[in-house]
């Protein structure tokens, strides 16, 4: 039987599982995940502002990142600290688009702010003489900017869509957050355009044009490295963009699991959450241990605090 929905009406979240113990679990875990990449992500935001040797544009980028980290992982989880908390499960529909939204938007943006890194360790080794010309402050605002503009303009179309919907077989959703791909299949409104344009920005916007754009650059890196004639500037080289390529081959990864994994819903969220809390947790990681201004710029941050501790 069909039920209509109004904006007066809520949706429950499922959640990972409905035992006790299972959810205590899960929420410890969870808990300290989202405070270690909260931490992390924030310590790169504070360093990059505070640290006037981080103020070039790859760090400016990085800092980006760091906040659409915490963003995204604040809008996916906070349903699963507030129904632990609480108790309460369910969520309202302009609160469930919202965060739809808010989280289509800023995947969109992580994926964005990283081509734009790319770009940026494109001119930094491939037109060295150019850099300080070509990445100017003005440059770098305009590219973060349409970062974010591409973010909001893409996730829009498809939540607006989805608001129109006016009924629902279920009111009960089989996640921690509210996914767009379920709240598709409970409606029984006619979603043909909603899955074209999914598919289009899905299959293109989200993945084929971000990837291309993020991974051909580095054809020419590389390149331009394997012509450095000594070991040293080679080596100096590919140091200078490790961590990016290592954050981009990881991401990449993981957005390359989803189509294998089965369809089991158990399956889906833990995937969900690999890939909303544990990209985001390794990304300050991985800049902080592979990036040697980062650890300097932490080691005399941590001496001046120290030193006016004492």
């Amino acid at each position: 039987m069909y039920m209509n929905k109004t904006f007066n009406e809520y949706f429950t979240l499922k959640g990972f599982s409905e035992n006790p113990k299972l959810q205590i679990i899960v929420f410890v875990i969870v808990l300290l995940i989202y405070l270690i990449t909260f931490g992390g992500n924030m310590m790169i935001l504070v360093l990059v502002f505070l640290e006037r040797h981080l103020h070039t544009p790859m760090y400016f980028f990085l800092a980006n990142l760091s906040f659409i980290d915490i963003s995204l992982t604040t809008s996916m989880l906070y349903k699963i600290f507030n129904s632990f908390l609480t108790g309460e499960k369910l969520v309202s529909f302009f609160e469930c688009l919202s965060q739809c939204f808010m989280s289509g938007s800023f995947t969109i943006h992580q994926l964005y702010v990283l081509t734009a890194m790319s770009y940026d360790r494109y001119v930094a080794i491939c037109r060295p003489l150019k850099y300080q010309l070509a990445m100017n402050q003005r440059t770098c605002v305009v590219l973060a900017s349409l970062c974010w503009v591409l973010g909001f303009l893409f996730a829009a179309p498809l939540v607006w869509i989805l608001s129109t919907f006016s009924c629902y077989t279920s009111f009960e959703i089989n996640h921690f957050y509210c996914d767009i791909v379920l709240l598709r299949k409970m409606t029984c409104n006619d979603t043909s355009l909603i899955d074209l344009l999914s598919l289009l920005e899905g299959s293109v916007l989200f993945t084929l044009f971000p990837f291309l754009l993020t991974f051909v650059p580095y054809i020419f890196i590389i390149i331009a490295i394997m012509k450095i004639r000594t070991t040293t500037g080679k080596y100096k080289a590919f140091y200078t963009c490790s961590s990016h390529l290592t954050v981009i081959i990881l991401l990449y990864t993981i957005n390359t699991v989803q189509y294998m994994i089965p369809s089991n819903m158990d399956y889906k969220k833990l995937y969900t959450l690999i890939h909303t809390v544990v990209v985001p947790m390794l990304n300050p990681l991985i800049y902080s241990l592979k990036n040697q201004d980062m650890k300097n710029a932490l080691r005399r941050k941590w001496t001046t605090w120290c030193n006016r501790a004492i």
